[in-house]
């Protein structure tokens, strides 16, 4: 990838987006950061405030002006900004569509008005709904199971429209259950393997909805950071009609088997996790009951592989989250770490 380049990372506050951010200024690269923080931590930032080649823009994917502002001089753009969450798109379906809908096509028709190269957007495994086949294949899936996964999926059909249309570059990348560094454990929405991480840190039970059958393809965000890189730079002329690429790791476990995984990585910690047991609640609506991602295109294409496995990935993330958003909960309950 060239350094010199200016890039834009739309919620770039984001779990997501602020691990790519970090990379590319890493890589020498110029970063606009487009946030307006709804999900998005200034924390996750914070390192950054300083650098001569990272620029903040406060604002709203949905205001159309100021992303086009942000596109200004700008070569490729990664779009990660979105409201995330099945259960959250099922509570408020307008909020979702709004954000992920109308906020995205703001950001096709700035890149376009704006001559940008190149956009790589978030899509999502959510994409392949009810569909029963596994592994999970781009050209094969199912009807969305919720607002959530009808927004990525229309997302997917309006970036087509764009390159064959304007002749713009759009890259869709499927993401399978990123997990990782600045993942929120908080809140109502917060995803399974942060929440059960937290959970375990404080002593606590994690709640298992359904009866923990339902199986994952878990991958850590280092793979999706470079998986973008990737796209970032391919050769677009190759990839023809299909411009969309599964992210994952190529397997995957069940719930069950995730807690019995980060149980005992928690353990390593404090000791008295490994004799907590999970809770179990009723199945959510909404929710795919299998997802394991066939990488292989994107192994052909854009020369992906994982650069992290499960168990790799989630020693960091337990670490991170002992180290850092956890851990005066885990001083309070007792917790003490090994040397």
């Amino acid at each position: 990838m060239t350094t010199a380049q200016r890039f834009l990372v739309t919620g770039g506050a984001g779990f997501i987006g602020s691990n790519l951010v970090a990379r590319l200024l890493e890589q020498g690269g110029e970063v606009v950061v487009l946030d307006n923080f709804s999900t998005g931590r200034r924390r996750n930032l914070a390192a950054f405030g300083e650098h001569p080649k990272f620029r903040l823009l406060e604002a709203d994917i949905r205001d159309y002006a100021a992303v086009l502002e942000a596109m200004q001089g700008v070569g490729v753009v990664f779009h990660e900004a979105a409201l995330g969450s099945v259960p959250r798109s099922i509570a408020a379906p307008r909020d979702t569509l709004d954000n992920n809908v109308t906020g995205f096509l703001n950001v096709l028709c700035a890149a376009h008005a704006a001559g940008v190269r190149r956009l790589v957007y978030a899509s999502s495994s959510s994409v392949y709904g009810d569909s029963p086949a596994l592994p999970k294949r781009e050209n094969a899936t199912g009807n969305p199971l919720s607002p959530y996964a009808a927004s990525k999926a229309v997302d997917e059909l309006l970036a087509n429209n764009f390159v064959r249309v304007y002749g713009m570059e759009c890259i869709g990348l499927r993401y399978f259950n990123v997990f990782g560094r600045n993942q929120d454990p908080a809140g109502e929405y917060a995803a399974v393997i942060p929440r059960f991480v937290s959970a375990l840190l404080a002593g606590k039970a994690p709640r298992i909805y359904g009866d923990g059958s339902v199986s994952r393809d878990f991958t850590g965000v280092a793979n999706v950071v470079h998986a973008n890189l990737l796209a970032a730079q391919c050769d677009f002329s190759g990839l023809g009609g299909n411009t969309v690429f599964n992210i994952g790791c190529g397997g995957n476990v069940t719930l069950n088997e995730l807690f019995a995984i980060i149980r005992s990585a928690v353990g390593q910690i404090r000791p008295d996790a490994l004799q907590i047991q999970a809770e179990y609640a009723p199945p959510r609506l909404g929710d795919v009951q299998h997802s394991s991602a066939d990488i292989s295109r994107a192994r052909a294409f854009l020369g992906y592989s994982p650069v992290e496995l499960l168990d790799q990935s989630m020693n960091q993330a337990v670490s991170y989250y002992y180290d850092g958003p956890a851990k005066s909960r885990v001083v309070s309950s007792g917790g003490s770490k090994k040397a």
